[in-house]
């Protein structure tokens, strides 16, 4: 009897495990795509973004878009091998989205409440892929 129950509570930590996986790289993929969306916008200096004239980590919008767009595109690659249950893309995938917080953060001032947004969407990522074990 206890050995249906072990048995049980593998393929239910499995079950979780994989869907912790596909939740980040969904939550990763759509990251990345509109860390894209945002750095395309900063390139092209859209009217969308507020000017804070003494800040401290100030880029020129167009640098920040740049950060934005590369970190966007890794996030993407990153979210594919995700969708495959990677060993590498779990670990790399902690660091980009990592990566995505501190550019957020940093970009505070320029887009307020959607750097607020991507970086507890970016918690999230991280949280899912490391609460995850393999070995189970």
């Amino acid at each position: 009897m206890t050995a249906t129950h072990g048995a049980r509570a593998h393929t239910t930590r499995g079950a979780m495990a994989g869907g912790l996986t596909a939740f980040a790289g969904v939550m990763l993929m759509i990251s990345g795509l509109l860390g894209i969306f945002r750095g395309i916008m900063a390139i092209a200096e859209d009217d969308v973004f507020v000017t804070t004239p003494e800040y401290v980590f100030r880029f020129d919008l167009t640098g920040w878009g740049w950060i934005h767009l590369a970190l966007g595109i890794a996030a993407v690659l990153v979210s594919l091998g995700l969708f495959r249950a990677s060993l590498w893309a779990r670990v790399v995938g902690v660091g980009i989205a990592a990566l995505v917080l501190i550019a957020n953060f940093l970009s505070l001032p320029y887009y307020p409440v959607w750097s607020i947004v991507v970086i507890a969407m970016s918690a999230f990522i991280i949280w899912a892929l490391c609460v995850v074990r393999q070995d189970d």
